[in-house]
């Protein structure tokens, strides 16, 4: 094993072209991935010039501007941990399965695209059109409501820690007011337990919904 690994890293430390360094990491992993007792798409992450991936024209899915915020913080301070899910079209381009949005950020902003050196981490489905679209909207589903609900599920978990609203707020990349509603989400009293209420619930919501002052 370590006799293949330094021939591995000797091969790669020949090769000064990134472009091409990147090509031959990703025929490495495609035959490993041959080799490997798991089938699912995730055993084979390649990395793709970011002009090669474009969207689909179904994709029913969209991402508010604060979402999108929150995406690109995810990335910036965590990297891609997802790939991009995409079939490969006969003209050798790639379009979007999944991770539409995770195209974008990485498309769309400078830093991303930088520390990506222009590429995008994708995994490979190969179906036919219908059943794409089937997995495209499964995946969208699949993060609608319960996304939402996991993360109520967390604000209120991070309330009972002793967050106030506004940590909340600024730690998950969100607006106050989205704070607010995730902890109504959940439905829970004690999710405001570390709340400072005004004198009624009217003033409350004045202040956070219709922004009046309570002077």
């Amino acid at each position: 094993m370590n006799k293949i690994i330094t021939l591995i890293k000797r091969k790669l430390e020949a090769i000064e072209d990134l472009d091409e360094k990147v090509r031959f990491l990703n025929e490495l992993r495609k035959e490993i991935s041959k080799l490997s007792p798991f089938t699912d798409p995730v055993d084979c992450v390649e990395w793709i010039r970011i002009e090669d991936v474009q969207a689909n024209e179904y994709n029913p899915n969209i991402v508010a501007p604060p979402e999108m915020q929150l995406l690109y913080l995810s990335i910036k301070l965590d990297g891609y941990t997802q790939p991009i899910v995409a079939y490969k079209l006969p003209n050798g381009k790639y379009e979007v399965v999944d991770g539409f949005h995770r195209n974008r950020i990485g498309k769309e902003r400078e830093d991303i695209k930088k520390r990506c050196h222009g590429y995008l981490p994708i995994t490979r489905i190969d179906k036919p059109l219908d059943e794409r679209m089937g997995s495209t909207i499964r995946h969208n589903r699949a993060r609608g409501t319960h996304q939402i609900r996991e993360m109520s599920n967390l604000v209120v978990e991070l309330s009972k820690q002793g967050w106030s609203d506004e940590e909340i707020s600024k730690k998950l990349g969100m607006e106050l007011d989205e704070v607010i509603r995730l902890k109504q989400i959940s439905g829970l009293k004690e999710a405001f337990a570390n709340h400072k209420f005004s004198k009624s619930w009217e003033e409350f919501e004045n202040r956070y919904y219709n922004g009046k002052s309570m002077d």
